[in-house]
């Protein structure tokens, strides 16, 4: 006969581990796509919570008797779970930054597509990159990576055991800020020395043929090469998205240390 008996202490400790769980999964990204059904992800909050409650018990003393204190570290773990997930979702934010960039410089910064996803308009480079980064997520694995990080999290971070730094938080968004046009202008370098060199030509050929519009040959020449380059750099998608991982990581442990 199986035992389905459980104390009242062992609930509470279940229910403050899904608080985290499930805002990580509310905005981390793959899983907080608008497009994954909310029942989806409610289940999957809890299905993980039970996996990381049987791995992190017996649970730590974290019980009170007070209710102002248990809605505190409700809070407190509702936080955590969201600047961990925050950590890795703004990473992505990068791709968006470079396909934004990218069709500022072909001409194509006016059209803009309803991503299903976000449910928000992004330009159409911006668009490939975050689907192609979609996929290479999905077929690299990097999903079960964020779940692996948020299992090491209830390790250096136990429940009602966060401490916010302030300071080492700041200075970890101010880095990330670096390191967002870094690795944004790293993605779209190719479109933009392609487009520099494209000025450079119709600059020349403006003053040798003043008689030729070079602006109206310039707007279908600057979309021909921007798609061109676009198609050409299709190969080069993958060391992009290992710039996105990196950077993904690298975030992650700043967060959490700052949460230490």
């Amino acid at each position: 006969m199986i035992n389905y008996s459980f104390s009242f202490y062992d609930l509470e400790y279940f229910l403050l581990i899904f608080v985290r769980v499930s805002m990580f999964v509310y905005i981390a990204p793959f899983f907080s796509m608008t497009n994954t059904p909310r029942n989806v992800r409610v289940l999957l909050s809890l299905f993980i919570s039970y996996l990381l409650y049987n791995v992190l018990t017996p649970a730590p003393a974290v019980i009170t008797d007070s209710l102002v204190e248990l809605a505190l570290i409700v809070i407190k773990e509702a936080i955590t779970g969201l600047l961990i997930g925050l950590s890795a979702n703004i990473c992505v934010s990068i791709l968006s930054f470079a396909g934004t960039i990218a069709d500022m410089e072909t001409g194509l910064s006016m059209v803009q597509i309803l991503d299903p996803a976000t449910r928000q308009n992004i330009s159409i480079t911006g668009g490939i990159y975050n689907y192609s980064f979609n996929l290479m997520m999905l077929s690299s694995g990097l999903y079960i990576y964020l779940l692996g990080a948020l299992k090491d999290t209830y390790t250096l971070i136990p429940v009602n055991g966060a401490v916010f730094d302030t300071q080492h938080l700041m200075n970890s968004a101010v880095r990330f800020m670096g390191d967002y046009v870094l690795i944004g202008f790293r993605i779209m370098l190719p479109i933009f020395c392609a487009m520099l060199m494209l000025n450079a030509i119709l600059g020349i050929m403006a003053k040798v043929s003043p008689q030729m519009n070079m602006f109206a040959v310039g707007v279908q020449l600057k979309i021909i090469v921007g798609l061109t380059v676009l198609f050409l750099t299709t190969g080069l998608l993958p060391f992009a998205a290992d710039m996105i991982f990196e950077e993904m990581k690298k975030m992650m442990v700043l967060f959490v240390q700052g949460m230490t």
